[in-house]
């Protein structure tokens, strides 16, 4: 079951600082750019999955979440709800913590491979907004 508690969405945003963004944007008038934008900011470690762009954000963007290296704590998803079962089981592939499905991105299918294999899920909701919400300041190893 998907959490949706402020405790428990604060536990994950005070906790991880490596955040794996799947269909991060180089548009910058485009939630997928903006939200990101907002993480690195914040402190947060955000690495770009995008197989259309060469970069996002100043890094590298990997075409697919099986080719990064080192840890990888949050999958954030922003791609349409059907393809969110694939990316589950690449999250789940590279050992992700937390699989996030952006506000409006909603999949029991990948929610259960996600959780199946012990991650957390959060589903339809925002990470970004949340963050702010929740008055979080940084990511934790910005703090």
């Amino acid at each position: 079951m998907p959490v949706d508690s402020d405790d428990d969405l604060r536990g994950i945003l005070e906790t991880v600082s490596r955040i794996a963004v799947v269909g991060a944007s180089g548009s910058p008038q485009k939630d997928a750019h903006e939200i990101p934008a907002y993480l690195q900011e914040q402190g947060y470690t955000v690495i770009p999955v995008n197989p259309s762009r060469d970069e996002v954000l100043g890094r590298e963007a990997a075409d697919d979440l099986r080719e990064l290296d080192g840890d990888v704590e949050v999958v954030d998803v922003f791609r349409p709800a059907e393809e969110a079962p694939e990316i589950a089981r690449a999250a789940v592939d590279i050992d992700a913590d937390v699989l996030w499905l952006q506000l409006g991105v909603v999949s029991d299918e990948a929610a259960s491979i996600a959780e199946d294999a012990g991650m957390t899920v959060v589903m339809d909701e925002c990470i970004g907004a949340t963050h702010r919400r929740l008055g979080i300041e940084g990511a934790p190893a910005s703090r």
